[in-house]
């Protein structure tokens, strides 16, 4: 929220960002009902994906594609079943400029 100079046009960005957020949610959820599988088993970044690139083909062409097409396409990949993941996967050691030496 780099771009905001008042509170207030902050407040406006974080709301925008909320009801984007949202927005993506519902078509997963709306996509997850006709495909009948959990929302949670659909790819958010996916989704994303897909109405972004919807959006803008439906910008630049007159033509009206049906929602329930869109809802197919977003349905179509599914994330695996990942039990007990947690977060951070893995906890790396960052590579250093110099060898390790003993100290003598």
């Amino acid at each position: 929220m780099d771009s905001c100079k008042t509170p207030q046009m902050c407040e406006k960005e974080l709301w925008v960002y909320l009801l984007a957020y949202n927005l993506i949610r519902w078509l997963m959820a709306e996509a997850a009902l006709q495909a009948d599988v959990l929302p949670r088993q659909l790819s958010f970044k996916h989704t994303l994906q897909i109405w972004v690139a919807w959006s803008q083909r439906q910008f630049l062409s007159a033509a009206d594609e049906d929602t329930a097409t869109l809802l197919v396409l977003i349905a179509q990949i599914r994330v695996a079943d990942r039990p007990g993941r947690l977060e951070p996967r893995a906890v790396k050691r960052r590579p250093k400029a110099q060898a390790l030496s003993a100290i003598g």
